[in-house]
C-alpha cells in the first residue's frame, strides 16, 4: 500500500470523525463552526448534516474503495474551501477557525485528487 493510499484512508476516516462529533455532541461544533442552535430543529441539523452527511461521504469512498469516489469527494473539499475562502472576505470572517478549516479541506481536497 503506497503512502497516498493511506493518506487517502485516514482522509477519509478524519471525515467519518468529524461527523461522529457532529453526530454525537453536535453542541461542540459551535465554537469551532460558529452555528448557533435554537432549539431541538437546530441540533437536528447538526446531527443530520455535519454527523450523517459526513459520516456517509466517508463510508463510501472507505466501502467503494474506487478511484472516483475518492476523486469526487477531492473535488467536494476544494469546492468547499473556495467557496469558504472567497465567504470568508466577502463576510468579513477571516478567523482563525475558518482559516484552518480552507487549511484542512485544501489538503484533504489534494489528497484525495490525486
Amino acid at each position: 500500500m503506497s503512502l497516498l493510499e493511506i493518506l487517502k484512508i485516514a482522509s477519509a476516516i478524519a471525515t467519518i470523525l468529524t461527523g461522529v462529533v457532529s453526530l454525537f455532541w453536535p453542541l461542540k461544533v459551535r465554537g469551532f463552526t460558529g452555528l448557533e442552535v435554537n432549539g431541538s430543529r437546530g441540533v437536528t441539523e447538526i446531527r443530520s448534516i455535519l454527523g450523517g452527511f459526513f459520516i456517509g461521504l466517508g463510508a463510501a469512498m472507505l466501502i467503494l474503495n474506487d478511484p472516483v469516489a475518492y476523486l469526487m469527494m477531492g473535488i467536494a473539499y476544494l469546492v468547499v474551501a473556495g467557496v469558504r475562502t472567497i465567504s470568508m472576505f466577502i463576510d468579513k470572517s477571516v478567523v482563525q477557525s475558518n482559516v484552518i478549516s480552507v487549511i484542512t479541506e485544501v489538503i484533504l481536497g489534494i489528497i484525495l485528487v490525486l
